[in-house]
């Protein structure tokens, strides 16, 4: 499809702990260091220890951490566990154009603020009504299907909802899940984890808020925007 994330060089280590959400130690060449982890999910079938992960240098100076955690090797081949990547992958999407379902607007914009809430992006300035964007990532996949969340989400509950409030006042929503590894066939909410969220995701969709599922080719290298996978509600 042409849109990707471009990594820099990567250093190869091993995985021990993840003592919170946002830090995992890891061992590279002997040696532990520490490694920021920028998703909040709980990726626990993908953090075990001795897992192979992929690192780069922090380069900002006075972290606390000196690294980055961008890849993990999954069982099925390599997974980003970078929350950031899915809206770049996205926006890059938008502009260029590359989905007709949301092609034919003007303006981007990001961060807006509607219905009490704010959400990824913002399109305006078509023929269509503005369509306002949700960007989830999705990291967990079993036997094929990607699920979201990997924990309770009361934040992405809360989206949807509002969301579907946007619709209903005459405007257009979406949520779009990105899922960053290859071996997903299909998409659906964890509904035994999160009945909440699975259960506000449904009557979003009933309300006209559009779902939509893409998955993504990842190398070390860079992390492309694959292609579109069925939703099941």
């Amino acid at each position: 499809m042409g849109i990707a994330e471009l990594l820099p060089p990567l250093i190869k280590g091993r995985f021990i702990a993840r003592p919170n959400r946002f830090l995992a130690l890891v061992e590279l060449n002997g040696e532990e260091v520490a490694a920021h982890v920028a998703d909040p999910g709980r990726l626990k079938e993908l953090l075990v220890p001795g897992a192979g992960v992929y690192v780069t240098p922090a380069n900002r100076p006075g972290r606390r951490t000196a690294y980055d955690l961008r890849l993990v090797e999954g069982p099925a081949g390599l997974v980003a566990v970078d929350s950031r990547v899915p809206n770049r992958l996205v926006r890059r999407a938008l502009t260029a154009g590359l989905w007709p379902e949301f092609a034919g607007y003007a303006g981007l914009k990001e961060e807006p603020s509607a219905a009490g809430g704010r959400f990824d992006f913002l399109l305006t300035g078509g023929r269509k009504p503005e369509c306002y964007i949700e960007v989830k990532g999705c990291t967990l996949v079993t036997g094929g299907t990607a699920l979201f969340p990997d924990a309770p989400t009361a934040r992405g509950a809360r989206h949807v909802r509002e969301l579907a409030a946007l619709v209903q006042s005459g405007l257009r929503a979406a949520v779009i899940f990105i899922i960053p590894r290859s071996d997903a066939v299909s998409f659906r909410p964890h509904a035994l984890l999160d009945p909440v969220f699975a259960r506000e995701l449904r009557e979003a969709a009933l309300k006209g808020v559009e779902v939509r599922a893409f998955r993504c080719r990842v190398s070390t290298a860079a992390i492309y925007l694959d292609r579109e996978v069925p939703v099941h509600l």
